[in-house]
């Protein structure tokens, strides 16, 4: 009965979202390689939208669950590690940000690393970093919708759109080092990540009594 309870407990809008965005990226990646650039840049506005309002919903309605720390991540890793392939070997131009993204993933993962071994929550999800994400959708969507519907790539805007994307994601790598610099020297876990309601404290507290 327990365990029927825990999984219905997972059946949530915004987990329903992360599984929507592991859902499209084959479709975008098969499109991508077939030329399709259109119904391409479509699965990149899905997967966009999907990780903005899965976030905000999430916020909005206390809709966190375990599944859904997981699956989160694990959707927007796969994304964009399928956005990248994709971009940096279809316009060559992409690959200075490909690089920098990889930098920042991989930094991520290694403070993330870091602090787990020092038994420490990895800081949630900023504002910052989510914008850097929607900056980063909308700049792959725009380069590949340019492609879809002229059939050619404006370099000079390619170049602005690349330039505001690496300045919001070095914005973000810079604030979440600070983030990790203050959880490595407090005793506290990130302030930021989402709280049990006081409902679940209790239930511990009779639990253990």
């Amino acid at each position: 009965m327990e365990k029927k309870q825990g999984w219905k407990k997972n059946l949530t809008i915004p987990n329903a979202l992360s599984v929507l965005r592991l859902l499209v990226i084959a479709p975008f990646v098969v499109f991508f390689v077939q030329g399709k650039y259109g119904p391409a840049a479509l699965m990149l506005l899905v997967s966009g939208l999907s990780d903005m309002f899965d976030g905000w919903i999430a916020r909005r309605f206390h809709q966190f669950t375990p599944l859904g720390a997981m699956l989160d991540p694990v959707a927007d890793k796969l994304t964009l590690a399928a956005v990248v392939i994709c971009m940096g070997l279809a316009f060559p131009i992409t690959i200075p940000l490909v690089v920098l993204l990889i930098l920042k993933e991989l930094s991520m993962l290694v403070a993330g690393g870091v602090l787990l071994k020092l038994h420490k929550r990895p800081p949630a999800a900023r504002w910052y970093g989510k914008v850097a994400t929607v900056v980063f959708y909308v700049s792959m969507t725009a380069i590949v919708t340019m492609k879809a519907i002229w059939n050619q790539e404006n370099d000079v805007l390619i170049i602005v759109l690349l330039s505001v994307t690496a300045a919001s994601m070095l914005f973000a790598l810079i604030k979440y080092f600070l983030v990790f610099l203050e959880i490595i020297h407090t005793n506290d876990d990130d302030p930021s990540a989402p709280k049990e309601p006081p409902q679940a404290d209790a239930k511990k507290e009779k639990q253990n009594l």
